[in-house]
């Protein structure tokens, strides 16, 4: 990008053509080196198409007409003739190469930055502003929008070189014969108004594709991730019947755009062609009274052949500009967005196990109504405390706020005395880790995603994986830590999921561990073996870790050194699991409500177990 001088704007308002003609100064004033090569280039071409007419012309007198009216001609005439349409022609060839090579990189490096910035932009905004936009909108911005909004920028070198092109052709006629050339130009009238009713019919067409591949996108995109669902609710019909309307409707757009190019395109060919006949009915008669020779009616009717080219050209480029003014205006919803998380300068240096502090906390997803209303907690340095609470208590929120994915509406959040909004941007990460109930991983190796690209060696990952009790089945894995485990991780149970998370967090030895009921999908023995390892490492020798667990099992909560006990977006009670059990009826029952469920899922598992093994000795009788 340009740094020193500052982007044009695009208006928000006006005609297509105008607000399209902004976008396509941006892209000049964005890649202006590759713009003027390619424009060069272009202008290269257009010169020497023109100079083949000339050429033509030189050869009809010189060299062809000589060779018809004495029988002959000599061998330097003929050695000036190729070698004047081979130089034309290399030069030429020359122009081709340099425009095509140039709109090219300028147009995919224009992609490139602005999918860049739009990737940016989705990570500095904040996590609500995600949940208000579907995933396949946020994917078609950063991809199909993004495209639309550079489309014009592969005929834009030629258009702007062609344009050259044209007042050396208009030239060169005039200069052969003002008549015929006048009487060609005649023509161009007719052009413009032909350009004008195509642009104002196309401009919608073009605008409304635009939106419904949008639609498109949002449909397949949410039908696809969705599929568990659709498959075992038996929705595929109804599915596809959904994703049939919008496709069909894309289909009957892009059919009506490309009518009104289908009707556009034989007229801009026609017109010429009307121009062409114009000239060879004047030339003949001025070419008998002696006012003009064969080789300028041959000329200038080459040339006038050359003038569709330059129409077509900026044709395709004002063909395009309904489309990139829509995919800009979609992309430009992205960038302008605001609410991205301010950061500071602030770092944090202690290399121990963190201390949190939280006081005043305020934070609601509607005006009208808190998550989270006055919490106030504190967590020494190397403590294991369980936090517990009825659904939609505000737990999960805390937990998106410890690792600042959203910023409290008020009160403060502090790590090692430091409040989480003065901290330099990566700086929390490097400290505070969170494992969500809902295991993300990457279409990667185990190794890869417990790593992510960081530099740690195997015996610190296998340690990670001794913790979450991960290690036992990932060496009997066929290729161990170089397994790859499919997209989401679909080749992995969702307990292996979870403990393949768990060893991520584990492995970047964090301050602080923020666990979002992580151990869900793992059966209770399991659970207190990873509890138990997690617990040994904290208080062990590398008591290095505080621990905040987002609790729903009596044998979970059992383990922590301190509970907080959360209803209503406030903390109702603390202390330890025996003294809230005591004191907090509400704690008691639902903590006992949360047993009988775990028991229950218990018997649901050994039962699902037991019926797998007759069925297994069914098959081998």
């Amino acid at each position: 990008m340009c740094s020193r001088v500052p982007l044009p704007r695009v208006p928000d308002k006006g005609s297509v053509t105008r607000r399209g003609f902004a976008v396509l100064r941006v892209a000049i004033y964005e890649e202006p080196w590759v713009f003027a090569f390619s424009v060069a280039a272009s202008m290269l071409y257009g010169a020497m198409t023109v100079a083949d007419g000339w050429a033509l012309g030189w050869a009809t007198d010189h060299v062809i007409r000589p060779a018809l009216e004495r029988g002959d001609t000599t061998f330097g005439a003929v050695a000036s003739l190729v070698s004047l349409f081979l130089g034309i022609a290399i030069l030429r060839a020359i122009g081709v190469v340099g425009r095509r090579i140039g709109a090219g990189v300028m147009q995919f490096r224009l992609q490139a930055t602005y999918r860049r910035r739009v990737t940016r932009q989705y990570q500095k905004l904040p996590l609500e502003w995600h949940h208000q936009h579907p995933t396949g909108q946020l994917l078609s911005n950063a991809n199909a929008d993004v495209e639309s909004a550079w489309y014009p920028i592969a005929p834009l070198p030629m258009a702007v070189g062609v344009i050259a092109m044209l007042a050396f052709a208009t030239a060169a006629m005039f200069a052969a014969d003002v008549w015929m050339a006048l009487v060609g130009c005649l023509i161009f009238p007719l052009v413009f108004v032909a350009n004008v009713i195509f642009q104002r019919t196309l401009q919608p067409l073009a605008t409304r594709a635009q939106e419904l591949r949008a639609d498109v996108s949002e449909v397949a995109h949410e039908s696809f991730d969705g599929a568990l669902v659709v498959k075992t609710l038996g929705r595929e019909a109804a599915e596809t019947e959904r994703f049939t309307q919008p496709t069909n409707a894309l289909r009957d757009a892009n059919i009506a755009v490309n009518k009104a190019r289908g009707m556009f395109d034989p007229v801009i060919d026609g017109l010429p062609r009307v121009g062409i006949l114009a000239v060879l009915l004047v030339g003949v008669g001025r070419v008998r009274s002696g006012q003009a020779d064969a080789g300028d009616v041959v000329q200038v009717a080459f040339l006038f052949t050359l003038i569709g080219f330059p129409i077509r050209a900026l044709g395709w480029v004002l063909g395009e500009l309904p489309r990139s003014v829509v995919g800009w205006d979609r992309v430009q919803r992205v960038l302008t967005a605001s609410g991205g998380l301010e950061y500071g300068e602030e770092k944090l240096t202690s290399t121990g196990a963190a201390r949190l502090d939280v006081t005043g906390i305020r934070f609601g997803y509607l005006p009208e109504r808190d998550v989270l209303a006055g919490v106030d907690f504190t967590i020494e340095p190397g403590r294991t405390v369980a936090m517990v609470g009825p659904t939609g208590s505000g737990k999960s929120t805390m937990t998106t706020m410890l690792t600042r994915l959203v910023d409290p509406e008020e009160g403060a959040i502090k790590v090692d005395g430091i409040d989480l909004r003065s901290l330099a941007r990566g700086e929390l990460a490097d400290s505070v880790a969170l494992v969500a109930q809902t295991a993300f991983l990457f279409d990667d190796t185990i190794r890869g995603n417990i790593t992510l690209g960081g530099d740690y060696p195997d015996e610190l990952v296998w340690d990670a994986l001794r913790i979450a009790q991960g290690d036992g089945f990932v060496k009997n894995l066929p290729s161990g830590l170089d397994t790859k485990v499919g997209e989401r991780g679909t080749t992995l149970s969702g307990g292996q999921r979870q403990r393949i998370a768990l060893a991520r967090a584990l492995v970047r030895r964090p301050r602080l561990l923020v666990l979002d009921d992580a151990t869900s999908a793992v059966d209770p023995q399991v659970e207190a073996r990873i509890l138990a390892g997690l617990r040994s490492a904290v208080q062990g020798e590398r008591a290095e870790t505080t621990v905040l667990v987002i609790a729903y099992r009596k044998a979970t909560i059992s383990l922590a050194d301190e509970v907080l006990f959360l209803d209503e977006g406030r903390i109702a009670a603390q202390g330890t699991h025996l003294e809230l059990q005591e004191k907090s009826p509400e704690y008691r029952e639902l903590v006992d409500a949360y047993e009988k469920d775990a028991e229950r899922r218990q018997e649901e598992a050994e039962l699902a177990a037991e019926l797998d093994d007759l069925d297994s000795e069914g098959a081998s009788a």
